[in-house]
């Protein structure tokens, strides 16, 4: 039988489950570099995404539109559903909504990767939280400052955009881009996110303090960058994988093209470095994801057995 999750019930799992998720599939072995690569297909009004990955008993898969166009039609950019299988017999068991699994997941991995940096910065603050600056007022913006906060005590939160507009709830200020005031809460923030659909560079890097981390997710096309070089250079570069950042992640792809950043140079989540050493205190640590099919597996397991506890169909055995 197969149990439809809408966003309601992949939500429910929460930031917090969905890091633990993500921390427990790379803490049990899980090798990003061995997970089949995502294929693009280009579409007549923007890309078709196709993300498949097995793991531990369960094979799913992720379609995934993006249609640039859809802003100016007041429909979703990011349209997506997940199907879950057993890997046992190949039977699916679960439909899920592929957009909220997306948005839920993106953020999670962000902070499963620097968790140990993130608490050490709260430490620092002596309780009086982490000041967060947002690029993008979108779901993952929303998301970035959410599952931070599900994490480590937040001060403040300001999100940044290109122009004018509310202040969303999640945040405590807005200010547009080229505000002087910005660049002044870049310089001090402990945890800079970059969620934007831009092409070039965001933020200037020399703004970023040393020890500061920056969370980037805006990405995932070779020749598109939300961080510049400068940034790049100066950073330890934490990624999901070295084969996939270096074939999708534009932030890394021109820093490498523009000698700012050696491939050797990046620490991917399975070395022991990411998880042995916090990178040093002194320079900005960068955070660099694209998504890969198995995050949405393992989050999409944990949302499915989180529904099966809750008294919804069950799991196989």
């Amino acid at each position: 039988m197969t149990v439809t999750l809408d966003a309601a019930d992949v939500f429910a799992l929460g930031p917090a489950g969905a890091v633990v998720a993500v921390r427990e599939a790379l803490s049990g072995g899980l090798d990003p570099d061995g997970d089949v690569a995502r294929t693009v297909v280009p579409l007549a009004r923007g890309q078709g995404l196709l993300m498949p990955s097995e793991h531990d008993g369960w094979f799913g898969v992720k379609v995934a539109t993006v249609a640039p166009g859809n802003a100016a039609r007041g429909l979703r950019r990011i349209n997506a559903t997940y199907l879950l299988h057993d890997s046992a017999t190949l039977t699916p068991v679960a439909l899920l909504d592929g957009v909220a699994l997306t948005t839920l997941r993106t953020p999670a991995v962000s902070v499963a990767a620097c968790l140990d940096r993130l608490r050490a910065l709260a430490e620092e603050t002596a309780g009086a939280g982490l000041r967060l600056v947002v690029f993008g007022a979108g779901p993952q913006g929303r998301g970035h400052a959410v599952t931070v906060r599900a994490h480590v005590p937040v001060a403040d939160v300001t999100v940044v955009t290109r122009g004018e507009g509310a202040v969303p709830g999640w945040a405590d200020r807005r200010r547009s881009a080229g505000a002087r005031e910005t660049a002044e809460l870049v310089r001090r923030a402990d945890v800079v996110v970059t969620a934007t659909s831009a092409r070039e560079p965001v933020v200037d890097g020399r703004l970023v303090r040393d020890g500061a981390v920056v969370l980037a997710v805006g990405s995932h096309e070779p020749d598109v960058r939300e961080l510049d070089s400068a940034l790049m250079e100066r950073a330890t570069v934490l990624v999901e994988s070295r084969a996939t950042a270096l074939r999708e992640a534009g932030d890394v792809v021109l820093a490498v093209r523009d000698g700012a950043l050696a491939p050797d140079a990046l620490i991917a989540l399975s070395d022991p470095a990411a998880s042995r050493a916090m990178p040093p205190a002194g320079r900005p640590l960068v955070v660099k994801t694209c998504g890969m099919g198995w995050q949405d597996l393992v989050v999409a397991v944990a949302a499915h057995r989180r529904k099966a506890r809750e008294g919804g169909p069950g799991e196989r055995d």
